[in-house]
């Protein structure tokens, strides 16, 4: 199979002139036969790895995909471009799962989607037995593979038993794809899915168009509120860790001015389900949600993902924020955390039914996740640091726009972890705080701890300013908060070099308090160039044209174009058909549904 041959339907059917980083490679591999794993970054262009050699082998694709209810946007976008897609799940009724069998059979159809469930039922294993025997069987390809990995909280029984597609049909190629992984993940999905001689290709973590923010919470509500000035209709995620805070915020938000819907494991299916359909086809809303929702979600145009609570991961937090700007354009990831939010998360590992080791590793992980958000350094470097990745500054981080000042806070530890220890560990930082400020509050007297000599020895610092010793130290893992005692404060062993003045502590000084704003966006170095007037103009009435087609057709608008695709359109002005052909995302079929429209829109507002 010839790279020619996938490079010419790239650019006929999906409209995209050159293939991104190792997409070719893996595309010529399975194309002959080869098994792959591939991990690859959110937006990166995995779904072309297997749908362009679907495309060039003969016979039907088999792509599993644990999200039904985001199959029927998979297949909308395939047709959209011509190419003869369809699914085989629930929604359908015994009458339309023939016809689309049928289909498969006589080669009328290039991929069909398929829930793992009803894969490895026996009715469906003997269709594509025969399948098989006929040689019409493609490939398989499994998306969203981390759901096989046991400790992941995507976790799916049946990815368990897809090993059996290797054994049972040896000749087709497999793909199995992920957007984020550790190495832990990776040899889990290796072994699990029968790949143990796959070629894996891991492609940069990177996506450089989002910009990440972590601050210290404060008043939340009020940071994001200050987060969000100057985002009304757009596009955006709020991640939050309980179900009731999510419907709080949902309701907040939407008498605040930001239309928002809350999505939890505890609503209704039908809300849930309304609320994703509203939220991928209507332009401009806010979701509110737990981890229940955003796997697969292919929105394009989510311009920011915030967290209002601390994720459980620096995976977590990757595979999160990544659903953010997909379509290239810059995005932003927004995080307010602080020491509670420590104590729910280790709560969280202690009360799991986990064994002591995967207990050892989540809190490592959470740990890796406390140092992301207290790095004195460039947040990108960091987090691909914990993907092996070495990078230089990006520029386009907190961190980077604003250096925080770095001091010697040896003395400041000592004093703290001094605190912790004379007072039995048995208290929170509100506590330790008052008793290094010298408060003599009666929760302090009740206790004796305005006799102890390490009352009142912090006075030079603020309540804001112990709270962040407190949180970095903590970060560093000098001290373990115990979630049972009420967030109680505990030394580590690590944390006695410190008090023997065997180790020193480097401190960042905490943020000057003040609204988020977007004001220092411009500095990104993805902005995207700001259209003319005359230009936006005709931007906003391609948008407008692109929701009413998108209305009529039942469908969500990025299905129909890209933001990405409509920008150049205005830009570039094209006259004739064939200039179309030099858009991005402009394929044949777009060009061949849509063209004469565009070029009259085009026409007639120039």
């Amino acid at each position: 199979m010839g790279t020619t041959s996938a490079l010419a339907i790239l650019r006929d059917v999906f409209g995209y002139p050159a293939f991104r980083g190792a997409q070719a490679e893996i595309i010529d591999h399975i194309g002959n036969g080869g098994d792959a794993l591939v991990l690859m970054p959110t937006g990166g262009g995995k779904s072309l790895c297997y749908q362009i050699p679907a495309l060039l082998r003969p016979g039907c694709a088999i792509v599993v995909s644990p999200l039904i209810a985001l199959m029927q946007d998979q297949v909308d976008a395939l047709t959209q471009l011509g190419v003869k897609a369809a699914c085989l799940n629930s929604t359908l009724d015994w009458r339309e799962a023939q016809t689309v069998e049928q289909q498969m059979f006589a080669g009328q159809i290039d991929l069909v989607y398929i829930a793992p469930e009803r894969l490895l039922n026996e009715r469906t294993l003997s269709m594509i037995d025969a399948l098989y025997d006929a040689g019409k069987l493609a490939l398989f390809a499994i998306d969203e593979a981390h759901c096989v990995s046991q400790w992941g909280h995507d976790f799916r029984p049946e990815y368990l038993q897809l090993s059996t597609l290797h054994e049972r049909y040896p000749n087709v190629p497999r793909i199995a794809l992920t957007a984020t992984a550790d190495k832990a993940t990776q040899s889990e999905m290796l072994v699990r899915l029968g790949l143990t001689s796959a070629r894996v290709f891991l492609s940069s973590f990177d996506r450089p168009n989002i910009r990440y923010t972590v601050v210290e919470k404060d008043n939340a509500k009020k940071q994001l509120l200050g987060f969000l000035a100057g985002r009304k209709g757009q596009a955006g995620i709020v991640y939050c860790l309980s179900r009731k805070k999510v419907e709080e915020t949902a309701e907040w938000l939407s008498a605040q001015g930001y239309p928002a819907l809350p999505y939890h494991a505890g609503l209704p299916a039908p809300t849930r389900a309304a609320n994703q359909r509203r939220f991928l086809r209507e332009e401009g809303l806010v979701m509110c949600a737990t981890i229940a929702f955003g796997m697969g979600i292919d929105k394009p145009d989510v311009r920011f993902v915030a967290h209002l609570d601390l994720p459980k991961s620096i995976e977590a937090y990757y595979q999160e924020t990544g659903r953010a700007g997909r379509d290239g354009e810059p995005a932003e990831a927004w995080m307010a955390y602080g020491m509670q939010d420590v104590a729910l998360q280790h709560a969280r590992i202690a009360e799991s039914g986990a064994g002591e080791g995967q207990k050892i590793l989540e809190s490592q992980r959470l740990t890796a996740l406390l140092s992301y958000c207290e790095a004195p350094r460039c947040r990108r470097q960091v987090l691909l640091n914990y993907f092996a990745e070495e990078r230089e500054p990006c520029g386009n981080c907190d961190v980077c726009i604003e250096p925080p000042e770095l001091w010697d806070g040896t003395q400041a530890a000592q004093k703290a972890l001094s605190a912790i220890f004379r007072t039995g560990m048995r208290f929170g930082v509100t506590h330790l705080t008052d008793v290094l400020r010298g408060k003599a509050t009666d929760k302090i007297k009740q206790w004796n701890h305005d006799q102890l000599p390490t009352f009142g020895v912090g006075a030079d610092l603020d309540d804001h300013g112990w709270k962040s010793v407190f949180r970095q130290l903590a970060a560093a893992g000098l001290v373990h908060v115990e979630m049972a005692e009420h967030g109680a404060l505990q030394l580590t062993d690590a944390a006695r070099e410190v008090l023997k003045g065997q180790r020193q502590v480097q401190l960042r000084r905490p943020a000057k308090r003040k609204a988020t704003s977007s004001s220092s966006r411009s500095s990104s170095s993805v902005v995207h160039s700001e259209l003319s007037s005359a230009d936006e103009a005709l931007f906003q009435l391609l948008r407008n044209w692109r929701s009413d087609t998108a209305k009529e057709q039942a469908v969500p608008a990025y299905v129909i174009l890209h933001d990405k695709t409509l920008r150049e359109l205005a830009e570039v002005r094209p006259t004739s058909h064939g200039m179309l052909a030099g858009i991005t995302g402009m394929g044949s079929a777009k060009i061949e549904h849509y063209g004469a429209e565009l070029l009259d829109l085009i026409r007639n507002e120039g």
